[in-house]
Parts: C-alpha cells; structure tokens; sequence
C-alpha cells in the first residue's frame, strides 16, 4: 500500500491566496472525493500535487519519501487527468493506444476494455465527449503511477460512459490511491470514500450533503 502526504500546500496569485496550507493524507485503494465552486482552487491543487505549477509552500511525501517540483513528474508517482482535452485529433484511436503503452498485453487490455473497443477505429476528433474522455481515463489510469489526479472526469459525459468511468475507477482504485474533483458534485459523492471542500483556500472535512449546503457549496439537498 502506497502512502501519499501533503502538507502546508499554499499558493498565491499576486496578493489572491488561492491555497491557504491545505494538508491531506491519501492511501491506495481509497478516492478522495474533493469539492468546491470555481475558482476555488481545486484545479490549482492537482497542478501542484502533478508537479506542473509551482507552490509557494508544499510538504509532499510519498511512502515517506519527499518529493518536490519537477522530481513528482521525474519519479512517476502521480498520474493527471486535465480537464482539456491532451489527445491529438487527427489520431485514430487503435494508432493512440500504442504510444502511451510499450507492454503489448496492456495495449490489448485496453483495445478490449468495452468502452473502448467500440471506438478503436474512430478518430479522436469525432469522439463525443463521453467517449474521448473515457480513453484519456483508460490511457492515465492504466499507467503505473500509485496515485492519480482526476480533474472533471464526469463533466458533459454521457450515461453510458458515466457508467463505464465509475466501473473503472472501482477497478483501479485496488492499486491506487485516487483524488477526484467534478462539478457534477453527485457522481463524486456517489463513488467517494471520504469527501473534502475547498473553500476560501482551506480544506474542510465532509461527512453529509448536508455539510456541502452548510458551507454554501450546494443551495439544497436532492
């Protein structure tokens, strides 16, 4: 079981405290689901757990070990999910699959996944939305990295492929420690084993939905 610390997290933009010490502990086999409005920073904080954006305080430990700026990417410990789009349009998708993975059992493996079967000879640029992001999940999530970020897996995403994300996410999270954020605030809670809300720089403990309207992240309970 990996171990993944942080602590202290704080960011500024100018004279804008986007993080204020945000501190959290996430293990392989749990996901973390991790709300708040925009601009509350919730993106900020898995560019700099990703080690792409630069913090002004961080305290990161991986199985005890620290790691800092560019040594998180160097190491391969945390995998992202960003919420554009990274996959090369004019690609068919059995011509992506290859370049992210050398190990041809695990190119099969994906080729063969349900949700992704179906698409193999499709361009990426004529994908929807569900399905384009469904295999940018499956080329992140089938990588080796112990710990992965999700920014808005679930935003304008189909049923279907809602089903088949949550599916996934279920099958990977036994070797992986996840951390999720979403707008679509009901899939998170639904798939989450805690929960936690990023409000005015600070992280919060969520127990409730209740707690979410409490601290004016949702307006009602539905």
């Amino acid at each position: 079981m990996a171990h993944l610390q942080l602590g202290n997290a704080s960011k500024s933009f100018g004279k804008k405290h986007i993080l204020k010490k945000v501190s959290f502990q996430l293990k392989t086999g749990e996901i973390l689901g991790l709300f708040g409005s925009n601009g509350s920073g919730k993106s900020t904080l898995l560019k700099i757990l990703f080690g792409t954006l630069k913090s002004d305080i961080l305290d990161l430990k991986i199985d005890g070990k620290t790691f800092r700026g560019s040594d998180i990417i160097k190491h391969q410990k945390i995998g992202y999910l960003p919420q554009f789009s990274f996959l090369p349009a004019a690609n068919r998708v059995w011509d992506v699959v290859p370049k992210f993975f050398e190990d041809g059992k695990l190119q099969d493996r994906v080729m063969r996944d349900p949700g992704v079967e179906r698409i193999s000879g499709t361009k990426i640029g004529q994908l929807s939305q569900g399905e384009r992001r469904y295999l940018e999940l499956q080329l992140v999530g089938n990588l080796a990295h112990p710990f992965l970020m999700l920014d808005e897996p679930f935003s304008m995403v189909e049923p279907l492929y809602i089903e088949h994300i949550n599916r996934f996410l279920l099958q990977i999270k036994e070797t992986k420690g996840i951390l999720l954020t979403d707008h679509y605030y009901h899939n998170v809670w639904e798939i989450s084993d805690r929960k936690k809300l990023l409000k005015e720089g600070v992280l919060n403990n969520i127990q409730t939905k209740e707690n979410l309207r409490e601290m004016g992240y949702i307006r009602s309970i539905e």
